[in-house]
């Protein structure tokens, strides 16, 4: 059957979907078989490292360091519930389209969108956070601030790298990652000689309720921290995605989320305590530049040495592993949506090295432009907005196919089951408020941008499904057996 006449079928809740054949799916392959469980425990770490290496420090500004400490225990608590969760779906549902895949089988056609959707604002907005950081680094060894051309060389780079192939830079980004793993190790051992508890307090303490030296900003900021909580493991969930790249899924993928997930509650702390515990949690709250400044401030080291020019170097590396494994991660969310017709789908197109070229490309051209704005902590609560809604999204599709389909197979149960995926969505409803607190402007824009989507969906993509894609082949099934019936 050829691409020019597919069979249409039509499904309840106003779905019109294609059959397409092998002609379209040749245009469309991934190269499989190319990731083990310890490459993906490290595109798992990649994705959330540079998060160790900035941002985070804004939390310091809206909740001082007892409520960015609070809200990051709070944060941990939903992450490591949620991967539990995801560990569990992943092993079940093992296709490109993770959290979106997840969702449409627990939730039909509008949960897939809205939960893909929301992933892809995440992941199309976090590596131009992440550039304009980057940018700080290289201002910082340089002495130049060299703006949009850092950004552009970067993207360049990088995109061009994945287009390369995805096993090259699969291993590619674990060898970058092991380095930037190497600099918070160093960091943490640099900075430990410098640490005085008293630093962690020293922001003034403001009339807010319940203010006090551990909580300068009052209760209500352990609540506007949550945003930054999220920094420190923001897009661990987008190990999924790899899915039909891996080399053995159902076994390979709970290994790799929960891996790495447990090494970035590790790293979380060691930099929260350690950082501004060195330095001085004032001295850090709008630092683009943590983890150096951290070892230069005059609490610390008094100045540059050694170690901060390492961090500073390598440290690079931690923000570009991220950058890098992010841009992996929006290409397959782009890729798995537009190869199931939920956007155009000249999106999911691959070339003769089996990457999905239009994908990789085109979000990261709307990446370098709002790269540009270089707002990054701005930029970080519009990755974090997207991010909330599909962990809401992602854990209640865990508990609805625990109620739906019991004897489902699932090669890795989670612990807890449906209690533990409901601890999870409860503190994402937490955490999306709370993005409201920051700065209610970028939320509400951001929500915006998310109607338009969905309005797109109403109108016109859910007239075009692809039945015969992966993540919609279980509803085809369904509708034939119905059939027959």
């Amino acid at each position: 059957m050829s691409d020019k006449a597919p069979k249409r079928i039509h499904e309840r809740g106003g779905i019109d979907a294609d059959i397409e054949g092998a002609e379209y799916f040749e245009k469309r392959q991934l190269e499989g078989g190319v990731a083990g469980w310890l490459l993906l425990a490290g595109l798992g770490v990649a994705y959330v490292i540079s998060g160790d290496f900035a941002g985070w420090n804004f939390g310091l500004g809206e909740g001082g360091w007892g409520g960015l400490l609070i809200a990051t225990v709070i944060m941990a608590i939903m992450y490591l519930f949620m991967v539990l969760g995801l560990a569990e779906l992943s092993s079940t549902i093992s296709t490109t389209g993770g959290g979106y895949a997840f969702a449409r089988r627990a939730m039909g056609p509008w949960g897939g969108f809205l939960t893909g959707t929301a992933i892809l604002i995440e992941y199309a907005i976090a590596p131009a956070a992440i550039a304009n950081f980057i940018g700080a680094y290289v201002e910082s060894l340089t002495g130049f601030d060299v703006g949009w051309v850092v950004f552009a060389v970067f993207y360049a780079i990088f995109v061009g790298l994945h287009l390369w192939g995805v096993g090259e830079a699969l291993k590619l980004m674990f060898g970058i990652t092991a380095i930037a793993v190497v600099a918070l190790v160093v960091f943490v051992a640099s900075a430990i000689p410098k640490f005085d508890a008293a630093n962690l307090t020293d922001i003034p303490v403001t009339d807010a309720f319940g203010a006090s030296a551990f909580l300068p900003f009052g209760l209500i900021g352990i609540w506007a921290a949550l945003p930054y909580a999220i920094w420190f493991f923001l897009a661990v969930e987008g190990v999924p995605l790899a899915a039909e790249e891996s080399k053995n899924p159902a076994k390979d993928m709970p290994k790799g989320i929960i891996g790495a997930m447990l090494a970035l509650i590790l790293f979380a702390f060691s930099i929260l305590i350690v950082a501004p515990g060195a330095s001085g949690a004032n001295y850090l709250m709008e630092s683009g530049n943590p983890l150096v400044e951290a070892l230069e401030a005059p609490a610390a080291w008094g100045g540059q040495n050694l170690a901060s020019q390492f961090i500073n170097v390598v440290g690079l590396l931690g923000l570009i592993a991220s950058f890098f494994s992010i841009i992996y991660a929006y290409s397959r969310q782009t890729f798995a949506l537009s190869r199931a017709g939920y956007l155009p789908r000249f999106l999911s197109l691959t070339g003769r090295r089996k990457t999905p070229y239009v994908a990789l490309i085109v979000p990261g051209i709307i990446g370098f432009v709002m790269a540009v704005l270089n707002q990054g902590d701005l930029l970080i609560l519009v990755a974090v907005f997207g991010a909330t809604i599909s962990y809401i999204l992602m854990t209640l599709s865990h508990i609805i196919l625990r109620i739906k389909e019991p004897e489902l197979a699932r090669p890795y149960r989670t612990p807890g089951g449906m209690i533990t995926t409901g601890i999870a969505c409860a503190l994402a409803v937490v955490a999306l408020i709370a993005g409201f607190l920051v700065d209610t402007r970028v939320v509400a824009i951001t929500a915006a941008v998310y109607l338009v989507a969905i309005a797109y969906f109403g109108l016109y993509s859910r007239h075009h499904i692809v039945a015969s894609a992966p993540e919609e082949e279980f509803a085809l099934i369904e509708s034939s057996e119905s059939e027959l019936h």
